[in-house]
């Protein structure tokens, strides 16, 4: 990659884009172990660490961490974790005014084993009464920010920010993971971008074979930009100006903790798209974010900065394929 082709991922001059993220606020337990436990029986961590993250969280850290300037809206009870949560992201740059303190509920906890090849094990608890209550969303609260993203685990809100958002002519971006029934469905209509993680995309689209998920996603959410998001086989995405879904493989690293890669991705995305970069160097940059976060133990504190991801992809330059050719179709009557 040439000096000059590499100020494409600098952040643009001005204010720092303001992006808005919609969803999880939990304060996580992580454990470190050698290896995740196959049975019943006690296990021993030797190392751990409790944050406040969830899917919107983290990635609004990622916005802050890469130059943003990132908002939370989200909700904890009215007990110390809720405190706990809010002083934690605060504290790490992100604007949580907008946070809901709910009477009566229980703040939303995990515990999260992580094991020495960088993999979890995941035990959440949501309080059913955190995300009752849904505040009116406004076009115009909307149009003060340059870019949204939503993510499934509070839908109702999630469905009020992206259709302020189309009405507000910003982009309006879905982090596309596992959900209940019926979620996916209610919310992608609404949004722009659409970055699916690979379990929801397959069971989104009935099939594990990676091109035809993404050509099956996109004749089921024309409207959107489609991605889906694969860990260490990279990302794919559909091209549209050439009607091909394309592939970047995953930046080669040892993986010590790939808790809340995703969400660092889905951050990264939100603020490059905010910024007006290009698909394809935006799916660069998110990429770079996340695998760099995957060599740090600790979740979203392992978020890189701005001038880190940028560093390393002076020397990341691997071509985007094209998976297949151009004679996709739009389906009839849609």
């Amino acid at each position: 990659m040439t000096t000059s082709s590499i100020s494409i991922f600098d952040p643009p001059p001005g204010q720092a884009r303001r992006v808005l993220c919609v969803g999880a606020a939990v304060m996580d337990t992580l454990f470190r172990v050698r290896s995740l436990p196959t049975g019943q029986g006690k296990i021993l961590p030797y190392d751990m660490l409790q944050v406040a993250e969830g899917m919107a969280s983290s990635a609004a850290f990622a916005v802050a961490r890469l130059g943003g300037n990132a908002s939370l809206w989200g909700a904890v009870g009215d007990d110390s974790t809720g405190e706990r949560i809010i002083a934690d992201l605060s504290d790490s740059g992100i604007d949580t005014g907008g946070m809901l303190r709910v009477v009566g509920a229980r703040s939303a906890v995990s515990t999260i084993l992580v094991d020495d090849q960088g993999e979890r094990l995941i035990v959440p608890f949501y309080d059913a009464g955190l995300h009752e209550t849904i505040k009116p969303v406004t076009k115009q609260e909307i149009s003060a920010f340059d870019a949204v993203l939503v993510d499934v685990r509070w839908p109702k809100l999630a469905l009020r920010t992206l259709v302020a958002a189309r009405d507000a002519a910003i982009p309006a971006i879905l982090d596309g993971d596992v959900a209940g029934d019926g979620v996916i469905e209610m919310l992608a209509p609404a949004a722009s971008h659409i970055v699916f993680s690979q379990p929801a995309a397959e069971r989104l689209a009935g099939t594990a074979e990676l091109v035809k998920v993404v050509g099956l996603l996109k004749r089921k959410f024309e409207h959107a930009f489609i991605s889906v998001t694969a860990g260490e086989n990279g990302c794919f995405w559909f091209d549209d100006r050439t009607g091909e879904v394309v592939h970047l493989v995953a930046p080669k690293v040892r993986a010590v903790d790939t808790l809340a890669a995703g969400d660092i991705f889905h951050g990264a995305f939100a603020l490059a798209i905010a910024e007006g970069m290009p698909i394809e160097e935006a799916m660069r940059l998110s990429s770079m974010a996340a695998a760099l976060k995957c060599q740090v133990f600790g979740g979203r504190t392992g978020a890189p900065t701005r001038a880190e991801v940028c560093r390393v992809l002076q020397n990341w330059d691997p071509p985007v394929a094209a998976m297949r050719g151009p004679n996709w179709k739009r389906s009839e009557g849609r």
